[in-house]
């Protein structure tokens, strides 16, 4: 987990109103590789460990099979050329030329992760799904698993890549956690998404073939 990220955590069993404390048992080159992360309203306490974040709010059983499709150990996000070019058209439709900022991807939009960090100068990448649990720690990609919702002060990301697959909920709240002018964009889209995009308070930019881009004007 990338040292930056801690301020726009936030604990998910109390909700995005309430910011975590961490506190470090090793970290190199500003990765937080051991640690925990601590909510001082509730008192619960979320691992670190080999720099991936568990922040799901109890109870807390082992970790499943995720939607990003790559299973550890060998999967690597970093290792496939369709994998590369879909992550230049995700960076094209995210907007951003250059950071800083954060953008969290969820599900399958997760193993393009990677590709997002290395195409944007000064940008951290979030990959919220259980299969990144086994890839290497690397760059200024955080991974993580969480539940229920995405951990983040609302509107404070700069773009949020989210799977239609993940349902209602997940997109609801890819929504709520971008800034204004910033943009989701949802893969694998059903009907449905532009619904509830529009519902949070989005404008509907472009949808075509399954992905869906919107934007809080």
């Amino acid at each position: 987990m990338h040292l930056l990220l801690t301020d726009r955590l936030t604990c998910p069993r109390c909700g995005p109103t309430f910011g975590l404390i961490l506190l470090t048992d090793q970290m190199v080159d500003r990765r937080v590789r051991r640690g925990t992360l601590g909510c001082p309203n509730c008192r619960d306490a979320f691992s670190v460990d080999g720099g991936f974040v568990d922040l799901r709010a109890p109870p807390r059983g082992p970790l499943g099979a995720g939607l990003a499709g790559i299973d550890p150990p060998d999967g690597d996000p970093d290792a496939d050329d369709e994998d590369e070019h879909n992550a230049e058209r995700l960076v094209a439709l995210l907007g951003i030329p250059r950071g800083p900022g954060t953008v969290v991807t969820v599900g399958r939009p997760a193993r393009f992760a990677g590709a997002i960090e290395r195409a944007v100068e000064d940008l951290q990448v979030v990959a919220v799904d259980p299969d990144v649990r086994g890839w290497p720690d690397r760059g200024s990609v955080t991974r993580m698993v969480a539940a229920p919702g995405l951990p983040f002060f609302s509107g404070t990301l700069r773009g949020a890549i989210v799977d239609g697959r993940a349902g209602r909920a997940t997109i609801f709240e890819g929504a709520r956690v971008v800034a204004p002018m910033s943009r989701v964009i949802v893969t694998g889209a059903s009907d449905l998404a532009e619904e509830v995009l529009e519902e949070a308070g989005l404008s509907i930019l472009a949808s075509e073939s399954g992905t869906v881009v919107a934007t809080r004007r």
